[in-house]
């Protein structure tokens, strides 16, 4: 080829390439994938781990939830409010916790309380809730008790 001769890849510019994450189209027929759980960014030096949860009887109500989020959608579980998701900052500015080295930065934290002040904390990539901490003591977002 000559020098000056132009491809047709040479019209593309680097936009046409990018693709924002978690914003997949569907195909006209198809369904949105269900919730599925992962447990890799499971952060054991911060809240509780299972052993904990087991000894306080909370472990099997926890993983019942959890059975019951994978019957939704991410939209159908956020419009329900099984799932609260924190849009406005990129860490609760009142926690126990710290943001872990080995999760992303730049995720929108979720909880899901399990019964009363107990919940799991995590965050959506797609249609992945990965679960991050077990917070038996409603710690990871601290508000002020109210009416009392």
């Amino acid at each position: 080829m000559g020098k000056n001769k132009k491809t047709q890849y040479d019209a593309r510019s680097a936009n046409s390439y990018s693709r924002k994450t978690g914003h997949r189209e569907l195909k006209p027929g198809t369904r949105e994938p269900l919730i599925v759980l992962s447990f890799k960014d499971l952060d054991l030096n911060q809240g509780q781990g299972f052993q904990d949860w087991e000894e306080e009887n909370l472990l099997a109500l926890a993983l019942n939830r959890l059975k019951e989020l994978n019957q939704f959608t991410v939209k159908q579980a956020l419009a329900q409010k099984f799932v609260t998701q924190y849009t406005k900052v990129d860490f609760p500015p009142e926690s126990d916790f710290y943001h872990p080295k080995h999760v992303p930065t730049g995720v929108e934290w979720c909880s899901m309380h399990v019964q009363g002040k107990e919940c799991v904390i995590g965050y959506f990539e797609d249609n992945i809730f990965h679960v991050v901490f077990l917070d038996k003591d409603h710690r990871f977002w601290i508000t002020e008790k109210k009416h009392t």
